[in-house]
This record gives structure tokens, C-alpha cells and sequence, in this order.
């Protein structure tokens, strides 16, 4: 399971790359992507890719083209299934969720009736 910070930067690849599964791209062009509140720096974005290659989301390839850096983006069988997988994540958050509220709600009324019982 991704923690907030790589589910927005695997966001931001899936973007990029999901039409033709590759896709070359500096880090100043993936940091442009993010808003600027979120202050990412050029080593937090490298170590969230590096984690993010690590868990066979995508291939990470770097290279310098004109003597900047530059990111080679090949997305892998588990970064093809972020999308539906996060798109289930929030659908179970949010089922949990609901089925929390009517649990509450049904323990208020059954205190409600024993209480007009008793």
C-alpha cells in the first residue's frame, strides 16, 4: 500500500506514461506537475521513484540529454493497475465508512427502544 506522497507521484507517472507506456521526462517537468504547496524536492521526488521502481511499479531508467537530467519512465504490470487498484482503495475507505455510520446509528436506536422497554 502507497503512502500519500508516492500515490501522488504514481499519479502524476500513471498521467504521463498510461497511453504508450513509456515516457521521457525531467525532474523539473514531474515538479512543475505538483502544486506548489506540497514543497517536493529534486531528492524527495528521486527517492519516492526509486521506491516506487523498487516495487515493480515502473522501470526508472536516468539519463543526461544536453547535460540535464533526465527520467525514462517504462511502466510495469502493477503501474497499469494503479488506477483500478486506487479506485478500489477508496471504495472499501468509503464503504468501511458507511458501514461505521450505520453501525452507529443502528446502536442508537436499539438504545432508544430499550430504553422505552425498560
Amino acid at each position: 500500500m502507497l503512502n500519500k506522497r508516492e500515490n501522488e507521484v504514481m499519479n502524476a507517472v500513471y498521467g504521463l506514461c498510461h497511453e504508450k507506456g513509456v515516457c521521457l521526462i525531467s525532474p523539473a517537468e514531474l515538479l512543475a506537475l505538483f502544486p506548489v504547496r506540497k514543497k517536493y524536492t529534486e531528492e524527495s521526488l528521486e527517492a519516492i521513484l526509486n521506491a516506487l521502481a523498487l516495487d515493480d511499479y515502473f522501470e526508472l531508467l536516468s539519463s543526461e540529454r544536453k547535460g540535464e537530467k533526465m527520467y525514462v519512465i517504462s511502466l510495469r504490470a502493477n503501474g497499469y493497475a494503479f488506477k483500478r487498484c486506487y479506485t478500489q482503495m477508496r471504495r472499501n475507505v468509503a464503504l468501511k465508512l458507511v458501514w461505521a455510520i450505520a453501525s452507529a446509528v443502528i446502536a442508537f436506536l436499539v438504545g432508544l427502544l430499550l430504553k422505552r422497554i425498560f
